[in-house]
Parts: C-alpha cells; sequence; structure tokens
C-alpha cells in the first residue's frame, strides 16, 4: 500500500486530529449563515495556511451535500516542481491528521488514459494547494474517494474537457484550488480581486483577463464549462494579520 504523505501539516494546518477539529469549529462558530443558491458541482477553494484561508475555504465546504458525492476531485497549480502538462496521484491512500482516505486509484487511471496531458510524476505530489483541501474533504465528505490532479505548465483550454467530463459525473465532485492576488497593499489588493469577483460571480471569462490568482489556469478552465455559481466568501491575509501592505486575496466559491 503507497500513501501520499503530508507535506504541510503542522505548517499550513494543524498536524493533529484534535487541533484540527477545534479549528473547524471555530470557522464554524462564527461563519456567516449562508446557504448554497443550488447543488453544487464544484468549489473554487483557497489553500494558504488555515489562519489566514481555512475560514474562507470551510464557508464552502460546510455547504455541499456530502451524500450526493462518492469522489472528490482536487485540481490545484504546482508551486516548487515544473512539468509540461499535469500530474495525477497514482497512490493508495491520502494522508490527512485524522483518517486515511482511499485514492480512487482506478478512476485516475481512467482520466490518464482519457486526457494525454495527464502522467503521474511523484515529485509534484508533495504541492500544498492541493493538500489544504484534503482535511476539508476528510471532514466534510469522509465517505468519498479523493483524486489529485496538480498541473504545471498548460494552457487553461487543455484542461475544460478534462473539467466537463467531471462535471458531467453526478457523483464527482470538482475542486479547484486557488489564493488571489499577491503582495499588493489592502486597497489595490482589494481591486485587483475585484476583477476575479466578478469574472467568477458572472462566469465570465473576460472578465478574468486582469484577475491575479495562481490559480487562475484552473479558474478560467471551470468558469469555461460552468452554469451557474455562487461566491461565497472573499477576504485577504490582512483579516487575520492586520499588515495591510502585503496581502493576499482569498476567495471561496460554489459551481455547477
Amino acid at each position: 500500500m503507497t500513501n501520499r504523505t503530508m507535506s504541510v501539516a503542522g505548517s499550513f494546518y494543524p498536524d493533529s486530529c484534535k487541533k484540527l477539529e477545534e479549528y473547524i469549529t471555530l470557522f464554524n462558530s462564527s461563519k456567516e449563515n449562508q446557504k448554497a443558491n443550488f447543488k453544487a458541482k464544484a468549489i473554487i477553494s483557497p489553500h494558504a495556511g488555515y489562519v489566514f484561508s481555512g475560514y474562507t475555504a470551510n464557508c464552502a465546504y460546510s455547504l455541499i451535500d456530502s451524500k450526493q458525492f462518492k469522489r472528490v476531485v482536487v485540481v490545484g497549480p504546482s508551486h516548487r516542481v515544473y512539468l509540461k502538462g499535469a500530474s495525477i496521484a497514482l497512490y493508495d491512500n491520502y494522508d490527512t491528521p485524522c483518517n486515511n482516505i482511499e485514492i480512487d486509484l482506478e478512476y485516475s487511471k481512467k482520466l490518464m488514459k482519457n486526457h494525454d496531458f495527464l502522467s503521474f510524476l511523484d515529485k509534484l505530489h508533495h504541492e500544498h494547494s492541493t493538500e489544504t483541501q484534503m482535511p476539508f474533504i476528510e471532514h466534510y465528505l469522509p465517505h468519498t474517494k479523493v483524486v489529485e490532479i496538480v498541473y504545471s505548465d498548460i494552457s487553461y483550454k487543455k484542461l475544460i474537457p478534462l473539467f466537463q467530463e467531471l462535471l458531467d459525473e453526478p457523483e464527482t465532485l470538482l475542486v479547484v484550488s486557488s489564493d488571489l492576488s499577491h503582495f499588493h497593499r489592502l486597497k489595490e489588493a482589494n481591486r485587483v480581486d475585484s476583477f476575479c469577483i466578478e469574472g467568477i460571480k458572472d462566469i465570465n471569462i473576460k472578465e478574468l483577463e486582469s484577475c491575479e490568482a495562481c490559480g487562475l489556469i484552473g479558474i478560467k478552465a471551470l468558469i469555461s464549462v460552468a452554469k451557474e455559481s455562487q461566491v461565497i466568501n472573499y477576504r485577504t491575509s490582512y483579516d487575520a494579520s492586520g499588515d495591510d501592505v502585503r496581502v493576499v486575496g482569498y476567495l471561496s466559491a460554489l459551481l455547477q
């Protein structure tokens, strides 16, 4: 049995189950009372440390109908390793601080067969953009399997057929991981992030041209196939740190 081991536990999120559950309890105790306007088939979720973006991610995950899905496909950008295309995890299980999640290996191999840009490169799977989603999935969708895809050098147009295939699967939830703008002053960060927010809200890829997001490739691909969207939460690192000089933006949204 092979495991996708945790790479950023203890830094991006707690490395103990007890502390992780305390984080989620805290997020939910202060969460705005928001409802999903439709049954979501996809999420856009941030991937910074939980102290900065965990609240925003939790707002979306907490609205998902857990009974609807049997697998979750998490797609995120590579921050450290280059690859022409994307890598799909071919391990048996995915470690989290609470419980291991079974990787849907059969489905992963099927996707690899259907899409020639997918390969398996182990060193891409020490990536925080996808890993930070897994504790939320283990908590809110404990009976699902997971698929992890990390992309690097690829056009968003190449991802469109893959995302369409995933959205057409009634029991598959797609999670697209992305933070927004990085290291602007607060006022400028809010201005730049507004292009991302409006583009996602309007499902308008042209409005995303001025969006600054590390996962913009995934966002563009998802917006290209989505029919409805609902922005759930937006905030910046300033809300946690009080630093208004080097600000990072975070957004979560539901889509179908």
